[in-house]
């Protein structure tokens, strides 16, 4: 009877020494720890995403756990950086010591978002603030007046895209309003449109607004039109 629970009471002493089991370390942290590769040789398809998981690892702390699938899809599908603005009303060109000779900004707000965060604009200085470094797409629309005016208009003027990175303002791209000679009549298209990629770092302001406009009818501004989107597109 003694033998017996001796036994026992050895076995029970030793279960909390095999409560956590290593391969190839002699430290284990988890309830199995191993240290190298781990090969599975059989992996059935799932047929569908309902009432399965997918394992992630934490490379933080080596840990594995698991993920509902759909968390993966939703980060694929979300990008932070999506802005869009458009103004139909109450526009100005704003004119700062630090733009390029010519330019003057749309003064943009906050508010006038269609769609992504506030906070990536300053209603400030009316600027989108780059969040991170990297390529981004950028499109940028404006329509004087009506989009059609009957003089070619003086100074060449049209829209542009500025970078202001480290106090130092730079026009990124421009494009000047088109104009047509007919037989009688000469046309300005006020009405133009930027579309392509840039290269930016985290902390730049992007402005948008119209290049070579002093001479401009600011009575015209309030029947313009502007818009803007911006997302990025690759590290």
């Amino acid at each position: 009877m003694k033998t017996k629970i001796y036994s026992l009471l050895l076995a029970c002493s030793t279960l909390s020494l095999f409560s956590q089991v290593g391969i190839n370390t002699a430290t284990p942290s988890a309830t199995l720890d191993v240290n190298g590769n781990a090969k599975l040789r059989i992996t059935p398809a799932a047929p569908s995403l309902t009432g399965y998981q997918v394992l992630g690892l934490n490379t933080a702390t080596s840990e594995m756990t698991s993920i509902d699938p759909q968390l993966l899809f939703a980060g694929a599908n979300t990008n932070s950086s999506l802005y869009a603005a458009k103004k139909t009303a109450g526009i100005s060109l704003l004119s700062l010591g630090l733009f390029p000779s010519g330019f003057r900004a749309v003064n943009f707000v906050a508010a006038e978002r269609t769609i992504g965060s506030a906070a990536l604009f300053n209603d400030t200085d009316n600027t989108f603030t780059i969040p991170s470094t990297g390529v981004y797409a950028i499109g940028f629309a404006f329509r004087y007046g009506t989009g059609l005016q009957a003089s070619i208009l003086a100074n060449s003027p049209g829209i542009g895209i500025v970078r202001t990175r480290a106090g130092v303002a730079t026009t990124i791209d421009s494009r000047a309003f088109s104009g047509a000679n007919l037989i009688l009549l000469s046309l300005t298209i006020s009405e133009s449109s930027l579309s392509s990629v840039y290269s930016f770092q985290a902390g730049d302001k992007v402005s948008f607004g119209l290049v070579g406009s002093t001479a401009l009818d600011v009575g015209l501004l309030g029947s313009s039109v502007a818009s803007f989107y911006i997302y990025k597109v690759s590290n």
